[in-house]
């Protein structure tokens, strides 16, 4: 094998890259080192081939995307080769290239608006179906789960309460209550004007049971439960722990899924129960040091006007928010793919189209009870 090497002659108005010996893909790495460390701005540029005995394709590439470097930068440069084969080689390359860039061109010329849209509903409609394909398969399972007591389990139903709900008691409280602060407030500002003070505790009865503390409960829930439940079932799929459980006879679904949304759906109810007082008690205080209305005033005016419908209308939304809530984002692990990075996307995603899905559940709601007058 002869001997390769690259002889640089810098001068005032020219640079002189003359190439020796064999010029293949092992020596490009070197070559690249050599030619980056010349500042070749303002300058001709001379790639001597003609001592060149042998080329390789990879030098080939090398040679023209250097060229096309050149081109761009709006820099002059001349090449000089009389060897037919090596001409032939790097023609060969060129014509592929400008080939390969002009079919790439027309492919995302031919990507108009429409196609991009209708690409993007058909993906969106292929998740809808896996995503419905997982519903179904769900109920499958959850009705051969509950036809026994002995197949419930009892013990990981009673970590993920601990887990999705008596843990979540802190913010939902703190939450709530901040809440009902800045509805009192901002609410007892108008009603100063008119001197309908005690309306308030209308307002706000109704607006906290019936909507508030049940959307803003689910919202916390989706941020915190049902992102976690994506990176834990997510990480299970990447450390390969579902297919070791599937390998051992176990099925996901009864050991990972349903627990999870059982438990979600007992405690949601409780965490919006939790959410109400705490709703209520942040108005009062408000009432009381904004408006003058002492506690037993509010407390008799909310016996007086505000129903218990709208406190079960409230409740009965927990279960149906925290089945949304868990299902999507156990879904959205099961989708996770072999690397770190998947889990973040499908854990934002998650957590997106968990509070999306509640909105949509709740204004369902909203337009069923006012249809039916409750």
């Amino acid at each position: 094998m002869s001997s390769s090497s690259l002889q640089i002659s810098n001068q005032s108005t020219e640079i002189l890259l003359n190439f020796l010996g064999e010029f293949t893909i092992y020596n490009i790495n070197s070559y690249d080192k050599q030619i980056e460390l010349i500042d070749i701005n303002n300058k001709d540029i001379i790639i001597d081939l003609s001592k060149v005995n042998f080329l390789d394709s990879g030098a080939s590439i090398y040679l023209y995307n250097l060229q096309k470097k050149l081109d761009n930068n709006k820099i002059n440069y001349k090449l000089i080769c009389n060897n037919k084969d090596i001409l032939d080689i790097l023609t060969l390359v060129k014509t592929q290239k400008e080939k390969t860039n002009q079919q790439n061109l027309q492919d995302t010329q031919k990507k108009s608006i429409i196609k991009n849209i209708g690409i993007s509903v058909y993906k969106n409609y292929l998740e809808f179906l896996y995503f419905i394909s997982f519903v179904g398969e769900l109920f499958a399972t959850k009705l051969r789960y509950l036809s026994s007591f002995k197949s419930i389990r009892y013990k990981e139903i009673f970590f993920e309460i601990n887990e999705s709900g008596v843990r979540a008691f802190g913010i939902i409280s703190l939450t709530s209550f901040l809440i009902g602060v800045v509805v009192a407030y901002q609410s007892a500002f108008q009603l100063k004007i008119y001197g309908a003070n005690i309306f308030i505790v209308d307002m706000l009865g109704i607006s906290i049971l019936r909507e508030l503390a049940p959307l803003i409960t689910a919202i916390v829930i989706a941020g915190r439960s049902g992102s976690a439940f994506t990176a834990q079932i997510g990480a299970m799929k990447i450390t390969q722990e579902l297919d070791a459980m599937k390998t051992m006879g176990f099925d996901p679904y009864m050991f990972l899924v349903l627990p999870r949304i059982i438990a979600l759906m007992i405690t949601l109810p409780i965490l919006i129960f939790i959410a109400d007082i705490m709703g209520i008690l942040g108005g009062m205080l408000v009432a009381n040091l904004d408006l003058g209305i002492g506690t037993n005033l509010f407390l008799d005016r909310f016996n007086e006007v505000i129903s218990a419908k709208h406190f079960f209308v409230g409740l009965i939304k927990g279960p149906f928010f925290a089945f949304l809530i868990a299902s999507i984002g156990i879904y959205r692990g099961m989708m996770v793919k072999d690397d770190t990075q998947s889990i973040g996307f499908n854990t934002t995603r998650s957590v997106v189209e968990s509070i999306f899905a509640v909105i949509v559940c709740d204004a369902l709601f909203s337009i069923a009870f006012t249809n039916l007058g409750i």
